[in-house]
């Protein structure tokens, strides 16, 4: 594989926006995600609600009785992780959805970088609410890769250390922005293909064949794409889950830049001068925009 040229790379300053999941039952996720979880109803109409927090969306709902889950072999959406500034914010927003959702909590582990707790939503899409760890605590391996791991926390201890009287009572009304975003892919060297050599990313971390994560600007990881369930998958059929991942770039002229490499490499995609919509090799939808813009 030939190096990436770091003309190639994404901005230092990508983000990721909000993330669409299709879903079945929209009054059963606004129960998880709005009374749960706290997230504020943005806007709301004809089965679409739009979610956030203090103003800046992080999720879309949107409703479509037509369509039906898909296989646990499909490729799609493994999770949507949302981070939160601060560990007292992070346990508040635990401890309301473990009240509410307690047998959808799937686990939580410290992964060196950061600490994280992980849920399943009421249509099974994975959701994992996180707090980083600060940057420079960070391990740089020599390949030049950043250390991550799993390794156990335990939940009540981190609630009971962190949670405050007033973060028990209410969520807390904190930002929140969708921090990273893990895929379920066929494989990894498709997916090396067209979100690094491709669309721009750097890679930060490896799995041998079984996961690859990747980002800009340092990040730990924007994007995580595994194949623990997912080997082989083909492209998807219209289903529930996932809609469509939203990747913010700080300019038009970064978009467009994309728009031509994509254009270079024989990659289908819609651009009209602000948004970019592209395809990966599983059909997973992915939005480019400027960031902050409506």
């Amino acid at each position: 594989m030939t190096a990436q040229l770091q003309t190639d790379l994404l901005p230092d300053a990508t983000a990721m926006g909000a993330v669409t999941l299709a879903v079945a039952d929209l009054d059963r996720m606004l129960d998880f995600y709005h009374g749960a979880m706290g997230l504020q109803v943005l806007a709301q109409e004809r089965g679409t609600a739009i979610l956030g927090r203090r103003g800046v969306p992080v999720l879309v709902l949107d409703q479509d009785g037509a369509l039906a889950h898909a296989p646990a072999t499909a490729a799609g959406l493994y999770h949507t992780a949302f981070l939160f500034e601060s560990a007292a914010e992070l346990a508040s927003v635990v401890a309301s959805v473990a009240r509410g959702y307690a047998a959808r909590f799937q686990g939580s582990s410290d992964h060196l970088v950061s600490e994280a707790f992980y849920f399943a939503d009421p249509e099974g899409n994975g959701v994992e609410l996180y707090v980083d760890r600060p940057r420079d605590t960070w391990s740089i391996a020599n390949g030049g890769e950043i250390t991550m791991g799993t390794l156990p926390l335990d939940p009540n201890r981190y609630l009971q250390e962190h949670l405050t009287e007033a973060g028990s009572l209410a969520v807390a009304d904190t930002p929140a922005s969708v921090g990273h975003v893990h895929l379920k892919v066929g494989d990894i060297a498709s997916a090396r293909a067209f979100y690094v050599d491709t669309l721009g990313f750097a890679v930060t971390a490896t799995l041998r064949d079984q996961a690859l994560f990747v980002s800009a600007g340092g990040y730990h990881h924007h994007l995580g794409m595994n194949t623990w369930e997912s080997r082989g998958a083909g492209e998807r059929s219209p289903a529930l889950g996932l809609g469509e991942v939203t990747i913010e770039l700080p300019t038009a002229d970064a978009i467009g830049a994309l728009s031509e490499r994509l254009g270079s490499r024989g990659v289908a995609r819609e651009f009209d001068g602000r948004e970019l919509t592209v395809l990966d090799p599983w059909r997973n939808r992915v939005r480019v925009r400027v960031s902050g813009s409506e």
